[in-house]
């Protein structure tokens, strides 16, 4: 007689296995990134949408630089506040200091995020312009995580959109450039940090002349410095 072994049976085990592993298991969520649309307002027109007060925009522009191999080797980010500051009185090819160097002038930071509890670089720089709403966020999660808390999910949610739009607030308006050199993940990394620091007022520009004059005399003078 021949013996073998009949495994038909097993067309069974297996589909019970398979309907078992689907209806245990979790489905893992796609990962997005949140961005804040724009304005839905007809009534403004398309030169006003990049318009912010002095006092409130800020302006970021990114850069990477590569190795020899073409992977990028760091990621730069210019900033200044309020408007450009273009003036060179004194005609030596580099850009003045003006008497309030903290608005309008360049500054370079790498991108470092939070490290030990530390807020550092760009991310400490829009945390300090968003002050105002991140406490008050803050406070509202305290509440919302007291226990006994009746506070739901949804309600913080709804209260914290409210603190993030509330006009009352001062808020900062973030413009975010690019230049061609710029890799992705410079630009995601810049998007994550709106998330991270809580503001909803910003958007990606051009990048333009006077901000590639701002970057080589930012350059000549750390050149010169050296």
């Amino acid at each position: 007689m021949d013996i073998h072994v009949d495994f038909t049976p097993m067309v069974d085990m297996n589909m019970l296995l398979i309907s078992f592993f689907m209806l245990c298991t979790t489905m893992i969520k796609s990962q997005t990134l949140n961005i804040t649309l724009p304005s839905n307002d007809k009534n403004i027109e398309q030169k006003d949408l990049a318009k912010a007060a002095e006092s409130e925009a800020v302006t970021l522009i990114l850069t990477s630089d590569y190795d020899q191999n073409g992977s990028v080797e760091d990621n730069t980010i210019y900033y200044f506040f309020g408007k450009p500051y273009m003036e060179d009185a004194d005609g030596d090819g580099l850009l003045d200091t003006p008497e309030d160097p903290s608005m309008g002038v360049l500054h370079a930071e790498k991108f470092v995020g939070d490290k030990e509890g530390v807020q550092q670089g760009i991310r400490s720089i829009l945390h300090k312009r968003n002050e105002s709403v991140l406490e008050k966020i803050d406070s509202l999660k305290k509440e919302w995580r007291r226990p006994g808390s009746q506070m739901t999910d949804a309600e913080f949610e709804a209260q914290a959109k409210a603190i993030r739009n509330d006009s009352t607030i001062s808020r900062p308006v973030v413009v975010i450039k690019a230049t061609p050199e710029a890799s992705w993940a410079s630009i995601i990394s810049a998007l994550d940090e709106m998330q991270i620091n809580q503001i909803t007022r910003y958007q990606i520009n051009e990048i333009n002349g006077v901000d590639s004059a701002l970057i080589q005399d930012y350059v000549n003078k750390q050149s010169a410095q050296r």
